[in-house]
């Protein structure tokens, strides 16, 4: 079946959720070109992710050091692209992309298209990955089953409510968001809890956040 494969290792002592996307082409002898997302460590588990498909990027959704951890690597390994957001980059990190990603714009793999979100909040470079016409989402750090990414100020933390209301409640309920960390969830199954948690005055709060708060 032709599609765009979402293929995942958990790497580092976090652990990090690595992501692959590998065109499955109709033909036989079409693309099977693929990106690989937030490179955090153990180069051999992500080469052998991205195996019988030839790699065209390396992605990332944001720059803290677990999902850059083994990027240095896998640019020498693959020699293809950065793509990464502009920044203020995590932690004050220098970046050299190849190409500089804003909200809206599109990456293309084989059959498939790619769009960028500017989800700011957990960090100021933070971006969602979502596949046109799928269900599926990579969201980094945006956004947890149990509750949003972690903020580092107040104005982080406003950043953080903003992007939910006017970016991923945006998003129909069967979004299949893949986070850095963590399990997949349906963003329908979360709805209510988001909305409730929008709902209420946090005040001037920061740091680990649930939805039960």
């Amino acid at each position: 079946m032709a599609g765009l494969e979402l293929r995942t290792r958990q790497v580092g002592p976090w652990p990090l959720n690595a992501y692959a996307l590998v065109c499955r082409p109709e033909r036989s002898e079409g693309s099977r070109q693929s990106v690989l997302v937030d490179p955090g460590a153990d180069p051999d588990s992500l080469q052998e992710m991205l195996a019988g498909s030839t790699p065209i990027a390396i992605l990332l959704t944001h720059t803290h050091p677990d999902h850059i951890g083994a990027l240095a690597e896998m640019r020498a390994r693959l020699h293809v692209p950065l793509l990464a957001h502009p920044g203020p980059h995590a932690d004050g990190i220098e970046l050299d992309a190849d190409r500089w990603l804003a909200d809206g714009d599109t990456i293309q793999i084989g059959e498939h298209t790619l769009r960028v979100y500017h989800c700011p909040g957990h960090t100021e470079d933070q971006i969602c990955i979502a596949i046109d016409g799928d269900q599926r989402v990579i969201v980094g750090d945006t956004i947890f089953d149990g509750g949003p990414g972690k903020t580092w100020s107040a104005d982080g933390f406003k950043m953080t409510l903003r992007m939910l209301r006017e970016v991923v409640l945006r998003w129909h309920d069967e979004t299949v968001c893949y986070p850095g960390h963590g399990s997949a969830f349906r963003l329908g199954d979360r709805r209510r809890d988001i909305e409730a948690f929008l709902s209420k005055d946090h005040g001037d709060f920061f740091g680990d956040a649930t939805w039960e708060m």
